[in-house]
């Protein structure tokens, strides 16, 4: 091999040489540049808390489908006292108002009629007990009969009775003798909230033959809260037993107390029993037909629980990230009820075993283990 031909050789094997060397570098390089991505990817292990599965004693709860209703006793349904047409309303559903207060003005024929009763009867009174006093002074001195002075008493006592039933009916229309109007006012036998309105000025009302009241009023100081108990239940519920419930309408908030009655007889239509628990409202936070539920502790059991942070809901499904080793593996549980921040699991995990209680969001977030 000639000298210059050997220099050839050489020249070509330092260019491969180099070649391969800048392939390894690059190579390298790249590797490291995954490998720094890959652990960017990662949840750093300080941001994730786990806690060990652990099994305790959870309370059996009832849940009864419950809504609000207002004390039959203290609701108020006022019908006009005589017929006639509404002149005004004076308030609206939804209206607190006071005892005495006027709810509503009425024009009947029947105030004129009732006045005119009043002022014959009372004439009449006053005529009849003149004739009575001189009656009786005659029979003192001898100048008339006994029988014509206990007529006389008699008719006396009638007279007093007719007016008095005249000035009942005053009362009752709540109008003055004095009074020169037709008008009648409707007022509040008693505090409370307007219920309902039936009425509009302008309309003619019937006085007590209506079905309908004109006006009706609560006092929702108290309110009732009456659930649906099914046949199946009725064994694990009694008078006096403590409750918790809860509404639709606050979410977060509770109201406890005691079961005040149950039912003596089924609902032939839904098969159940109503529960009924009086609640103190002095907020008037409850309000009638308000829909929500009675909670009711029947017993205890043991269960297996995790932390409520650690349970990952998408739909209908409910997953964990349960730890093992140096790895994290997404599996799906069925959970149960919730107590105290902690969520009962059915399947899905053991006692013993970790799960995130604390990022699980940012496990959700990583790659596939």
């Amino acid at each position: 091999m000639t000298r210059h031909r050997k220099s050839k050789i050489e020249t070509f094997s330092a260019i491969v040489l180099s070649l391969a060397l800048a392939t390894l570098t690059a190579c390298g390089h790249s590797s490291q540049v995954e490998l720094k991505a890959a652990s960017n990817d990662q949840p750093h292990d300080s941001s994730v808390r786990y806690i060990k599965v652990e099994q305790q004693i959870v309370p059996d709860t009832l849940d009864l489908a419950a809504k609000v209703q207002p004390d039959p006793t203290k609701v108020v349904r006022i019908f006009p006292p005589a017929s006639g047409r509404v002149v005004s309303i004076a308030v609206k559903p939804g209206d607190h108002v006071q005892r005495g207060q006027t709810l509503a003005v009425l024009n009947s024929s029947d105030v004129a009629s009732a006045r005119s009763d009043f002022t014959k009867a009372k004439i009449e009174s006053e005529r009849a007990t003149r004739v009575m006093e001189r009656e009786k002074l005659l029979f003192e001195h001898g100048a008339a009969a006994e029988k014509d002075y206990v007529d006389a008493r008699a008719q006396a006592d009638s007279a007093r009775a007719e007016l008095a039933r005249a000035q009942q009916r005053l009362d009752l229309l709540n109008v003055s003798p004095a009074a020169n109007t037709d008008r009648v006012s409707l007022v509040a036998p008693a505090h409370g909230v307007v219920l309902d309105v039936s009425a509009a000025p302008g309309e003619f009302s019937k006085s007590l033959e209506s079905a309908n009241p004109l006006i009706t009023i609560a006092d929702l100081d108290t309110v009732w809260v009456v659930g649906d108990l099914y046949e199946k239940d009725a064994a694990k519920l009694s008078t006096g037993k403590p409750v918790t419930i809860t509404l639709q309408a606050y979410e977060g908030r509770q109201w406890r107390g005691r079961i005040d009655s149950i039912s003596g007889a089924l609902d032939p239509t839904t098969r159940t029993l109503k529960v009924r628990v009086a609640v103190s409202n002095p907020k008037q936070l409850l309000k009638p037909e308000m829909f929500g539920s009675i909670h009711v502790t029947v017993g205890v059991h043991q269960a297996v629980v995790v932390p409520a942070a650690a349970v990952i809901r998408e739909g209908n499904a409910a997953t964990v990230f349960a730890r093992d080793g140096s790895t994290q593996v997404q599996r799906p549980v069925t959970v149960g009820q919730t107590v105290d921040g902690k969520v009962e699991v059915f399947s899905g995990l053991r006692v013993g075993e970790e799960v995130a209680a604390e990022g699980a969001e940012l496990l959700k977030g990583g790659p596939a283990q």
